[in-house]
């Protein structure tokens, strides 16, 4: 045995420590046990369990007793314990000193030194639940070394061509200023799970399912608020920044591993949607533009069924229970301005891409609108949503479909569809009448969310500014929005405030008192007052309609 043994300790070069996700492979210790040059010693597991589904990051061979503080953490220690010391409490603080030194396993080769391996050293490893072996005939350490080590690095290899293989797509997909949906599908393809492109305030931008069930965007703005962080649920998340700027964040759920590392591939996708932010500023806001695809395929007939229809409504903040659905067909409007309009309804509208001459009448855009259902859009309402689509001295022109009560996903989406086609019907005629040019002078703040929906600094604000709200129990977080969202309307006067908010005066005034405390904040300061009507309105634009305001 002394020619395996060491005359001094001798530092192993290790490959990088594998990243957080395990993407690389790296062998657990319950397959390196199965290896045909460990397997031949005949091993016992002496102390095993979960803790034999650690990945081995390298594999080192000494008897010194001093070997601990040559460890960086996850190596396999194999060794025959010739040099080690002989008195109980010694051999305690050995193995004590190699779980601080992050071993995930120790093998110890019986024959040479130890008949059996020592009580000591046993329940001292069960106790710190460190994986001991003992094997019972005597084997190469070597090709142990070689065979463990070959795996690790073959795995790095193929990783590292992965990686380039990974980096090439992307960076060609950004020099190419492929569109945030392309690259997001491809994303989704590479790692073959879904890929969600969200928003600051967690709205879904763009989303490839990759043939997942499509109810994995159920509630998606909830629950992604809650799970924030990488490794939740199996999901990979990579914000998309550049120059300290974040625009949106980039969420792989769970799925395969991939040799390049999920987490990995994910930042070449969110580096390639960065430069083409960069390289294209004033363009048209992610969001928007995912919309008007969602809104593109459902005209087009591209969905697989009509409850992947609910879902994707659901995941672009369209809630079909309690709501009531229109088709509109409009023409000198804008889609900044249609959505201002929807949101001041208390609900969403998805616009679609202007249809030309050859389709349909030149200039006409499609929109689905959702208000909650117990409005009514319908004569004066209609007319008064028409008008304020009116800017820059145009007449807006509204083609108004007919109602659709959401009640099931079977007869909602092909009623729907319905409705958005008679619509466009109606718009292709060309007999609506030009209506009177009227600006929204009413909701400027809401025009002024609506054109800078996208804004990170927008989103940040709103976020930021009620994070203590939004993060109060469901009961709180509504009467401290009811309350907040009164005193803005009414900033001069409480008693109207109070009649607004619907409560009396007494608890109006403790719920102003509560909202103080928990955002730090004078509610009688002016510029705290402006800069919360701002939060507000924003939050309430990213707010699915028919939902209860305090969520």
């Amino acid at each position: 045995m002394a020619d395996r043994r060491e005359e001094g300790p001798v530092r192993t070069d290790r490959p990088d420590a594998v990243e957080a996700s395990g993407d690389r492979g790296l062998p657990t210790l319950a397959e390196v046990l199965e290896s045909p040059a460990l397997a031949a010693g005949a091993p016992e597991i002496l102390v095993g369990g979960a803790a034999l589904s650690a990945p081995v990051r390298w594999v080192h061979v000494s008897d010194s007793p001093g070997v601990a503080r040559l460890l960086e953490g996850g190596e396999l220690l194999l060794t025959t314990g010739s040099a080690w010391p002989e008195e109980p409490a010694d051999l305690r603080a050995l193995v004590a000193e190699f779980v601080r030194a992050g071993l995930v396993g120790i093998v110890i080769e019986l024959g040479a030194h130890y008949r059996y391996v020592p009580a000591v050293v046993v329940a001292s490893a069960a106790a710190a639940a460190l994986p001991l072996i003992a094997l019972h005939r005597e084997i190469k350490f070597v090709s142990v070394t070689e065979q463990v080590h070959r795996r690790i690095i073959d795995d790095q290899t193929a990783a590292l061509r992965a990686r380039d293989e990974v980096r090439t797509l992307f960076t060609s997909l950004a020099l190419r200023g492929a569109p945030a949906d392309y690259v997001v599908e491809r994303l989704a393809r590479t790692l073959r799970a879904p890929v969600v492109l969200e928003s600051l305030a967690h709205e879904v931008i763009v989303v490839d399912l990759a043939d997942a069930d499509p109810a994995v965007l159920d509630d998606w703005q909830e629950r992604s608020r809650r799970s924030r962080k990488d490794g939740d649920d199996g999901r990979s998340i990579v914000p998309v920044e550049a120059r300290g700027i974040r625009w949106a964040t980039l969420v792989a759920l769970a799925g395969p591993g991939h040799p390049a590392g999920r987490r990995a591939v994910l930042e070449q996708g969110a580096t390639a949607l960065a430069l083409g932010r960069l390289a294209d500023p004033d363009g048209d806001d992610w969001a928007r533009l995912g919309r008007r695809r969602l809104m593109d395929a459902l005209l087009g007939g591209r969905y697989g069924s009509a409850e992947e229809v609910v879902a994707l409504l659901g995941a672009a903040g369209i809630d079909l229970p309690g709501v009531a659905l229109f088709g509109l067909a409009a023409a000198e409007a804008t889609a900044a301005d249609l959505e201002a309009a929807a949101i001041d309804l208390g609900g969403r509208a998805i616009c679609g891409t202007p249809r030309s001459s050859s389709e349909r009448a030149a200039g006409w855009m499609p929109i689905l609108l959702a208000v909650p259902a117990t409005t009514t859009f319908a004569g004066a309402a209609a007319e008064r949503f028409r008008a304020r689509l009116s800017r820059d001295g145009s007449t807006a022109r509204l083609s108004v479909g007919p109602r659709v009560e959401a009640t099931s996903a079977e007869t909602a989406v092909p009623r729907l569809l319905d409705s958005l086609a008679q619509a466009l019907d109606l718009a292709e005629v060309g007999e609506l009448p030009d209506g009177e040019v009227h600006w929204v002078v009413r909701h400027p703040l809401v025009r002024f969310v609506s054109s800078l929906r996208g804004d990170h600094r927008l989103l940040e604000h709103g976020e930021d500014l009620l994070a203590p709200v939004l993060a109060a129990p469901p009961a709180r977080r509504r009467d401290l929005l009811a309350a907040l969202s009164a005193i803005v309307a009414h900033p001069g006067n409480r008693t109207a405030a109070a009649a607004a908010a619907h409560v009396s005066r007494s608890v109006f005034y403790q719920r102003l008192d509560l909202a103080e405390r928990v955002l730090g904040v004078d509610l009688d300061d002016g510029e705290v007052l402006a800069a919360l009507h701002l939060a507000l309105v924003v939050h309430r634009a990213h707010r699915s309609p028919g939902r209860p305001a305090s969520l």
